[in-house]
């Protein structure tokens, strides 16, 4: 087993392993074993025509929700992999509604495992859980921006100049916003980034 992500080109980031499965089972099995352990893993997902075959993206997603646990970074690996990382899901992080629903799917199918549902049932009662935010292709401009940008001519040209992933990129934290005050502080943010260009 390697140790960091630096094999892939960037910075070493700590002890975390560098793990690669055939299958969706052995990361399983990992899990099961260490999800209640501090830090988290990089697994080693194989391109597509690799010579080895690993755990596909989407297994390893839905085995890690399974045990409460979330991907975040992928890098770069070599010229058959790339490297994806999972970790246990921070106290209080966001949920984004696909991984609501791919939950919901994975409850119903009964693979649900104790810690994946002490996550679920947090964010349900703190509120996350119907908060989760749109991906990307389900994305709309929120009125509340959408009216900053009608009282900003110079923020709404620079708004619609920009791509459909800069777009999310810069409604993402208002979608991620849990209180009033955090959004509003969200929302002039967005409008003075515009403007600075």
């Amino acid at each position: 087993m390697e140790r960091g992500p630096a094999a892939g080109g960037f910075p070493d980031r700590g002890p975390e392993p560098v793990m690669h499965f055939a299958d969706a089972a052995g990361w399983e099995a990992w899990l099961a074993a260490h999800h209640a352990d501090g830090g988290g893993a990089w697994l080693k997902i194989a391109k597509k025509g690799a010579p080895v075959a690993s755990v596909t993206i989407t297994e390893a997603l839905e085995a890690a929700l399974c045990h409460g646990w979330i991907d975040s970074h992928r890098r770069a690996y070599d010229e058959h992999f790339y490297l994806q990382r999972y970790s246990r899901r921070r106290k209080g992080g966001p949920w984004s509604r696909i991984n609501v629903e791919r939950v919901e799917a994975l409850t119903a199918a009964g693979r649900m495992r104790p810690a994946g549902l002490a996550e679920v049932a947090a964010a349900r009662a703190d509120g996350r859980w119907a908060a989760a935010y749109a991906a990307q292709r389900d994305a709309v401009v929120p009125p509340d921006l959408a009216e900053a940008l009608a009282a900003c001519p110079e923020a709404a040209a620079r708004f619609d100049a920009l791509d459909k992933t800069a777009r999310y990129l810069l409604i993402l934290p208002l979608l991620k916003a849990r209180t009033p005050a955090g959004r509003a502080s969200r929302l002039e943010a967005a409008i003075s980034g515009l403007l600075a260009g």
